[in-house]
């Protein structure tokens, strides 16, 4: 902390650990071969999607090391943040937000189950039924497309290092 900071009493932002990883997230979930080469609707909803499932993915791998499970909870609500901050741009009023982002929050629950058994070994029948359920997608797109590429970040994410994922070191 800076010694304005102190000086000031401004303290640190607990969600500063997971801000790289955050930024990371998003950073790969707009990558263009998502869109050009796995036929993923590049809309608004399309980009909502990819952010969820690239985040489900990250976070599911987090889960499973007890040394990212408090960052995992501080880039969850990074997600928050940047939602709720993307709402009230698009003109969602205060009285609607809490609602929408309750909704929102949902969502990320239900794709993270579809997810986390879309990612267990043997079943990318599921995962490419759960892109089917949470990913718009491109008229006559198929949904193994980005099925496969998605178990195929999250195989290469188990191989992570705790350390390097939190640092965000990771799709490369």
């Amino acid at each position: 902390m800076s010694f304005l900071g102190k000086l000031f009493g401004r303290k640190q932002d607990d969600r500063d650990v997971a801000r790289p990883l955050w930024h990371r997230t998003v950073e790969i979930a707009r990558e263009k071969e998502w869109y050009r080469d796995c036929g993923v609707a590049d809309t608004v909803g399309g980009r909502f999607d990819m952010i969820t499932l690239i985040l489900s993915i990250v976070l599911i791998r987090m889960e499973r090391d007890a040394d990212l499970i408090a960052p995992s909870v501080r880039l969850t609500e990074l997600f928050v943040d940047d939602m709720d901050g993307q709402l009230r741009e698009s003109g969602v009023g205060d009285v609607v937000v809490g609602k929408r982002m309750g909704q929102l929050m949902s969502v990320l629950g239900g794709r993270l189950g579809a997810y986390r058994e879309g990612l267990a070994p043997g079943n990318e029948a599921l995962m490419a039924e759960a892109v089917t359920r949470n990913v718009n997608l491109h008229d006559g797109t198929d949904p193994l497309l980005v099925a496969r590429r998605a178990r195929a970040f999250a195989a290469g994410l188990d191989l992570v290092p705790a350390y390097r994922v939190l640092d965000a070191e990771i799709g490369k």
